[in-house]
């Protein structure tokens, strides 16, 4: 069984409600949370109680670069990274502009993808020095089972969630673990904020405390999937 009291934790999109959650919860367990915002203006929402309050944009590669050189230049350990930031949009095949499909594929699948790719260094430092880093993505239900009117929404997820199940296999050979989490439909606010057209109605969803509660007792316990049939 694994702890997260003392790791220090990278939460993207700290400021949203699944990274908040994520701040709260990792905090109680003793972990030290570095937060993401993606930009000054966001950024006076994060908990005043993180180690470190940092300026993201996944869909802005400089962005991502400065961040990671940041974070690589500074001596201490990164031991987990959760990736709790996305987009939504609804709207037919036909309807939904290019740009949209571009921007979710970035946020939700690319930018994401990159980011780990450049703190892979932090994250095998954690590993040698014993600390069973992790990463955390949340591809959702969607990934498993695309939707109609939902084209971009699940294209973004499936790509993440492709990428996340082939890293798993590599990353395991040099301690690193991902553990991809599916939740179904969750009452986090997103569907409200959509980027592009107007949501369906999902009908009641599961908590944002109850979900991240769960992904949180699978990185203690080292599982190493949470598909949607474990929430």
């Amino acid at each position: 069984m694994s702890t997260v009291t003392d790791k220090i934790i990278l939460v993207v999109g700290a400021n949203g409600a699944f990274g908040t959650e994520f701040c709260s919860q990792l905090a109680a367990g003793g972990a030290k949370i570095l937060g993401t915002a993606r930009s000054a203006e966001t950024s006076s929402r994060l908990s005043p109680t993180l180690e470190k309050g940092l300026i993201l944009d996944l869909a802005d590669s400089a962005s991502i670069q400065t961040l990671a050189n940041y974070l690589l230049a500074d001596t201490g350990s990164i031991d987990g990274i959760v990736l709790a930031s996305g987009l939504v949009a609804f709207g037919s095949v036909g309807e939904t502009p290019v740009s949209v499909v571009e921007n979710l594929m970035k946020v939700n699948a690319t930018g994401q993808i990159a980011l780990v790719q450049q703190l892979l260094p932090k994250l095998l430092e954690s590993a040698a020095a014993g600390k069973e880093p992790f990463i955390v993505s949340i591809s959702g239900v969607i990934a498993e089972s695309p939707m109609a009117g939902l084209s971009a929404y699940s294209a973004s997820k499936t790509a993440l969630n492709g990428f996340a199940t082939a890293a798993t296999r590599e990353l395991k050979k040099i301690g690193v673990r991902w553990l991809d989490a599916r939740p179904g439909h969750t009452e986090s606010g997103l569907a409200t904020r959509a980027v592009f057209g107007t949501a369906p109605n999902f009908g009641a969803g599961k908590t944002v405390p109850e979900v991240v509660s769960r992904i949180i007792r699978a990185i203690q316990e080292d599982e190493k999937d949470l598909p949607s049939s474990e929430f």
